[in-house]
């Protein structure tokens, strides 16, 4: 982290010195991690626990993750979500109206399906 100091004034400065000043003391309070964290681990061991019980980490999460990832592989959502393609059928009374083939056929393509024309008679031909 960098802070400027060319542009504080004095009085600024004398705040951050107090500021800083505070969180050194506080952060000199405080056991190492190493020291905690092994108190944690032998009072979680006292109680019968496991770290990783008590706080969801490790093997169990990831056992969580893959079971859920499974489950989900299959409704994913595709990436490519709002991205245009070329249309595959041309209206030919109105050549301007086009489909994709995608989502509900338009209301021009569904009566001309009801009167029994077939799809591939709207196909644009590449």
């Amino acid at each position: 982290m960098s802070i400027n100091l060319e542009g504080l004034s004095a009085k600024e400065l004398q705040a951050l010195i107090a500021k800083a000043n505070k969180r050194k003391k506080t952060l000199a309070k405080r056991k190492p991690v190493a020291a905690v964290r092994k108190k944690l681990v032998s009072l979680a061991k006292a109680e019968g626990y496991t770290v990783d019980e008590l706080f969801n980490t490790g093997r169990q999460v990831r056992e969580k993750a893959g079971t859920a990832a499974k489950k989900s592989a299959g409704t994913r959502k595709s990436s490519a979500k709002g991205t245009k393609v070329p249309p595959k059928y041309r209206n030919p009374a109105e050549p301007s109206q086009t489909w994709a083939g995608r989502g509900m056929p338009p209301k021009w393509l569904s009566a001309e399906l009801a009167r029994g024309k077939k799809l591939e008679d709207f196909a644009i031909n590449k």
